[in-house]
C-alpha cells in the first residue's frame, strides 16, 4: 500500500532521521527516492546540477511540486547572491507538493529574509539589506498576512502569534525555510540566523564547503562549528539540527562511527546522498533497547512519585532527566 500523499504545512514526520538528496535534472531518480524510505527527500537545484541543466531541473522540479508528493519534499536552491535563486523560489514556493525550501551558504539574516521575500511577493527586493549583529531582526509576533506565524524566545521552543486577517489580495504563507551554514561567517551568524525569520525551521551544516574555507582535514576541525550549530539551533527553540552529508558511499561502517559521535554532539538524523545510506543513519539515531529499557524506568518513577528522586541504582531524577526520557521514547515510536 503507497504512503498517503504529503499535506504541506503538516510535520513531514514525528521525528525526520533521514534527509535524501538528489538531482533535480533527473526525474527517475527523484522519483525513485520518493519511495525509498527517506523521511524527507531533497531535490538538488545546486551542486548535483550542471550548469546547463539549471533550467531542465528546475521545469522537472516544478512538475513535480504541482501536486500531491507521498514524502515531504524539500529543494536546494541556488545560491542566494548568485542569478538563480530568486527565479527558483518564486516558481517553487506557491507549489502544493512544497514541504520546503533549503537556502545554501546563508551568511547571516537578511540571507533569510531576501528568500522569503522572494517567495512571498513580486515586489522588487531591495539589494542590501542590513546584517543584524544577534538576535531576531523582526518585531516580536511578525506574521505574514494569513500565516500563522512563530514567535521564537531563546531557550524556549515555539509558540504561535495570532494569524493577521486574510485580505483579498493577501500573500502567500512563506514556505518554510531551512538554512544551510557553509562559511565563517554563517557560523557566526549562527544564532541571529535562526532567529532571522518566524518561516525559518531548521539550521544544518554544510561541511564540505566549510572546510575548504577554513582549511580543515579532519573531524577534530570542525567540533566548535559542529557544537557551534547544535546550540544556536536549540537557543533558537529549533529541532536539533541534521548532520551533514557522509561523502563516501561505500564506508557504511565509517558512516555508523560518524553517526554515533554526531549523536553523541546533538545532531539528530542525517542527510544522506545515496539509499543505502538511509538504514545505516536511521540505526544509529534510533535509540537502543537498553536505552528504551532506561527511560521507560525513568517515566514510570517521575509518573508514581513525583519530583526529583532515586532511582534503586543510585541514578538521581528531576525534570530535566524526565524530559529526556520522554524524548527517548517518542523517538523509539519511530521503529518499524
Amino acid at each position: 500500500m503507497s504512503p498517503a500523499p504529503h499535506t504541506p504545512g503538516q510535520a513531514p514526520a514525528p521525528t525526520p532521521l533521514t534527509w535524501l538528496y538528489v538531482p533535480g535534472d533527473r526525474p527517475e531518480v527523484v522519483a525513485k527516492a520518493l519511495g525509498g524510505g527517506a523521511d524527507v527527500v531533497v531535490v538538488d537545484l545546486e551542486d548535483a546540477v550542471a550548469p546547463d541543466r539549471k533550467d531542465h531541473a528546475l521545469r522537472a522540479t516544478a512538475e513535480l511540486l504541482s501536486g500531491p508528493v507521498p514524502v515531504p519534499v524539500h529543494v536546494r536552491v541556488n545560491a542566494l547572491d548568485g542569478p538563480l535563486a530568486e527565479n527558483e523560489i518564486r516558481t517553487l514556493a506557491p507549489l502544493p507538493g512544497l514541504a520546503g525550501l533549503r537556502l545554501p551558504k546563508v551568511q547571516g539574516p537578511a540571507d533569510v529574509h531576501r528568500a522569503a521575500v522572494w517567495a512571498t511577493t513580486a515586489a522588487p527586493v531591495p539589494e542590501h539589506l542590513p546584517y543584524a549583529a544577534e538576535g531576531p531582526v523582526r518585531p516580536a509576533g511578525h506574521a505574514v498576512a494569513g500565516h500563522t506565524a512563530p514567535v521564537r524566545t531563546p531557550g524556549a521552543t515555539a509558540t504561535l502569534a495570532p494569524a493577521a486577517p486574510r485580505a483579498a489580495s493577501a500573500l502567500p504563507a512563506t514556505p518554510a525555510l531551512y538554512a544551510l551554514l557553509e562559511s565563517a561567517l554563517g557560523i557566526e551568524h549562527a544564532f541571529a540566523i535562526a532567529t532571522a525569520h518566524p518561516a525559518l525551521r531548521g539550521i544544518a551544516l554544510g561541511e564540505a564547503d566549510l572546510c575548504g574555507e577554513l582549511g580543515v582535514r579532519d573531524d577534530a576541525g570542525l567540533a566548535w562549528p559542529r557544537s557551534r550549530t547544535v546550540v544556536a539551533a536549540r537557543a533558537a527553540g529549533l529541532a536539533p539540527p541534521p548532520q551533514s552529508v557522509h561523502p563516501d558511499v561505500h564506508d557504511l561502517d565509517g558512516l555508523a562511527r560518524s553517526c554515533a559521535r554526531g549523536r553523541a554532539l546533538g545532531f539528530l538524523g542525517r542527510a544522506a546522498i545515496h539509499p543505502r545510506q538511509l538504514p545505516v543513519i536511521e540505526a544509529a539515531y534510533l535509540p537502543s533497547a537498553e536505552e528504551i529499557a532506561a527511560a521507560q524506568e525513568i517515566v514510570r518513577a517521575a509518573t508514581a512519585e513525583g519530583g526529583a528522586l532515586a532511582l534503586p541504582d543510585g541514578r538521581f531524577v528531576d525534570a530535566a532527566v524526565v524530559a529526556g526520557a520522554r524524548r527517548v521514547l517518542d523517538l523509539a515510536g519511530r521503529r518499524r
